[in-house]
């Protein structure tokens, strides 16, 4: 199974969000995607200053398997890249909630990533898929 940190919320699309103390949102991809992947060779990162709405694809993620779009969670603006991924994108499949976390985000609404499901239910979605 895998990890899903209670502290999260998570996209249909499953990308996992952190509501940071400054008000910003950390985005990456869940344990689950990086594990559907596979290895990761490159991530195509979304331009600071970009503003995307909620489920715009903003960013790309590629494996040996394929190339995955990431999602925007909410609607906002870009404020920070993870650079490393430039030469490690592995760190994704290393540490998909630490150092593998893709971009941060102003967002639009304050509340918006509060909207999107919690782990219990991020869980059951992943169970339903398998199914």
């Amino acid at each position: 199974m895998s990890e899903v940190p209670d502290d999260l919320r998570y996209t249909k699309t499953h990308e996992w969000v952190r509501q940071d103390d400054d008000g910003l949102l950390t985005v990456g991809i869940s344990d689950h995607a990086q594990h559907l992947l596979g290895d990761l060779v490159f991530v195509e990162l979304p331009e600071v200053g970009t503003a995307f709405g909620g489920g715009d694809d903003c960013a790309v993620v590629e494996s040996v398997k394929a190339a995955s779009d990431v999602y925007c969670p909410v609607a906002g603006e870009v404020v920070e890249v993870n650079e490393a991924l430039a030469d490690t994108p592995e760190l994704i499949n290393q540490d998909p909630y630490g150092d593998g976390w893709i971009f941060r985000l102003k967002p639009e609404d304050p509340g918006a990533a509060a909207e999107l499901m919690d782990a219990a239910a991020y869980k059951q979605m992943i169970e339903d898929e398998a199914d």
